[in-house]
């Protein structure tokens, strides 16, 4: 790979001492062994790891799993069933702040703020307790259709996946309880495994990316309420992305940090500035996954009230009456009684929890949302053709269609959009393709074939590598 940058090298030397500058850069220059994933509890209680493999817990993370050696993981169906989410050891340190603002907050309404692809927001999804509404955000259209999948994959009913600026939410004035910011950074964190993130570093672009998140934060700092709790995270190294914009968040906006429960032999490093912040520092030469940062800040300020929005700065459709077959599509639902059914658009049916319907007509009238609850199904003529959100769903009655167990080269097959055919005992219409008892989606069974309905922008392009 590309050298490590010479300033990178001189500011890690002049921050932690030329020895464990030595360590840190010989970590980065190493290339990384093994692979995380936390399983989903919504869906399993384990992760059974393949032949040769073995797997371990991560300490700060109760479902965190650390693997000897990476699978192929695009060819474990059970990953498209939403079981499981790869995600690198550090980043799963946010259950330690929620440890903690979960004793003073309960249930809550949390935003993801940079939530692209979805690994911190499955994870909050998995901690948050019930009741609780997590919005997860992306600004950037891409990114935002993947961070929307990776979320209907994960199940939970009570999720809204946004795409909107962080100054768009400021409008709802104190609508959140926690706002929890991977912010963008210059990537210090990633140079073990990233070659361009080593070849863009420049202390320019540190001096720029600090500035970026603490407009990030500002613009967004209205909509969380006061006594509520930032959850602010980088992954990179330098104190100006770090330390100092945690110290501005206090001194310009009003928090304070709040102190987490770290064991000593974990081996997370405080702050090194002399400042008294409560921070934590992952290095990846002392601990498990990526370099890492985060800080937890409790906000001491006022918020303002919320603003009505505009009729005309309406995002989403949010009307009442639901398209024909809605009773048909609540019965597809364990719980119907306890959730609203609206129309996203006029062909789409989607219900909501009725403890978070209110919350939600807000949310679609100031921002534009993706997704919110579960989208049940489409309207196509006469037919009601139910969603893959709903498939993959938790709130989908288990014997609301019929199933279809598949092997693993099936499954693999349906993943792949290749058409099947079910077997003759199973039912015509729409049943669900399974594999180890856990939906993949649907499909439309005609008797002499099955129509595929996996998502075209979803199916596995490349085939298995042996």
């Amino acid at each position: 790979m590309t050298p490590l940058p010479i300033d990178f090298v001189a500011s890690m030397q002049r921050r932690l001492g030329a020895t464990e500058a030595e360590a840190l850069c010989q970590a980065l220059d190493a290339p990384a062994e093994g692979a995380w994933l936390r399983f989903n509890p919504l869906k399993t209680q384990g992760y059974t790891a393949g032949e040769g493999v073995e797997a371990t817990p991560v300490p700060w993370c109760a479902t965190g799993l650390r693997l000897s050696r990476r699978p192929a993981f695009t060819y474990d169906p059970l990953l498209h069933a939403g079981c499981f989410y790869v995600q690198e050891a550090a980043s799963m340190f946010v259950e330690q702040a929620y440890r903690v603002l979960s004793a003073r907050l309960s249930p809550l309404r949390l935003l993801d703020l940079c939530a692209a692809p979805g690994g911190k927001s499955t994870l909050w999804r998995s901690i948050l307790p019930e009741g609780s509404l997590l919005v997860a955000n992306e600004p950037v259209r891409q990114r935002a259709q993947i961070l929307q999948e990776n979320l209907a994959k994960w199940g939970h009913p009570d999720v809204v996946c946004t795409q909107a600026y962080p100054e768009e939410f400021a409008s709802l004035g104190s609508f959140f309880d926690v706002v929890a910011a991977d912010v963008p950074c210059s990537g210090e964190g990633m140079f073990r495994k990233d070659e361009r993130a080593r070849s863009e570093w420049s202390t320019e672009a540190v001096a720029r990316c600090a500035a970026r998140q603490r407009q990030i934060i500002a613009d967004v700092w209205p909509a969380l309420r006061q006594g509520g709790f930032l959850v602010y995270s980088t992954c990179t190294f330098n104190r100006e992305e770090n330390e100092d914009n945690v110290a501005h968040i206090c001194q310009t906006l009003g928090a304070e940090t709040v102190p987490l429960d770290a064991p000593t032999d974990w081996h997370i490093e405080g702050d090194t500035t002399g400042r008294g912040l409560h921070v934590s520092h992952f290095y990846p030469h002392r601990t498990e996954g990526e370099g890492f940062f985060m800080a937890l800040l409790r906000k001491t300020s006022e918020a303002p009230s919320p603003r009505t929005p505009r009729k005309a700065a309406s995002k989403q459709r949010t009307k009442e009456q639901p398209v024909k077959g809605a009773r048909q599509a609540a019965g597809w639902l364990h719980d119907p009684d306890s959730y609203r059914l609206f129309q996203p658009t006029e062909t789409h049916l989607a219900a909501v929890s009725k403890a978070h319907h209110e919350a939600v007509v807000r949310l679609c009238a100031t921002v534009r949302a993706l997704s919110a609850g579960v989208l049940l199904a489409e309207a196509k003529g006469q037919k009601l053709i139910p969603s893959q959100a709903l498939a993959l769903s938790t709130a989908l009655r288990p014997d609301a269609f019929g199933r279809v167990e598949l092997s693993r080269e099936e499954a693999l097959a349906y993943l792949h959009r290749e058409a099947l055919v079910c077997p003759p005992t199973a039912p015509r219409g729409y049943v669900m393709a399974c594999y180890d008892g856990h939906p993949l989606g649907f499909m439309n069974n005609l008797g002499t074939r099955a129509n595929n309905l996996y998502p075209a922008e979803w199916r596995i392009r490349h085939e298995q590598r042996d």
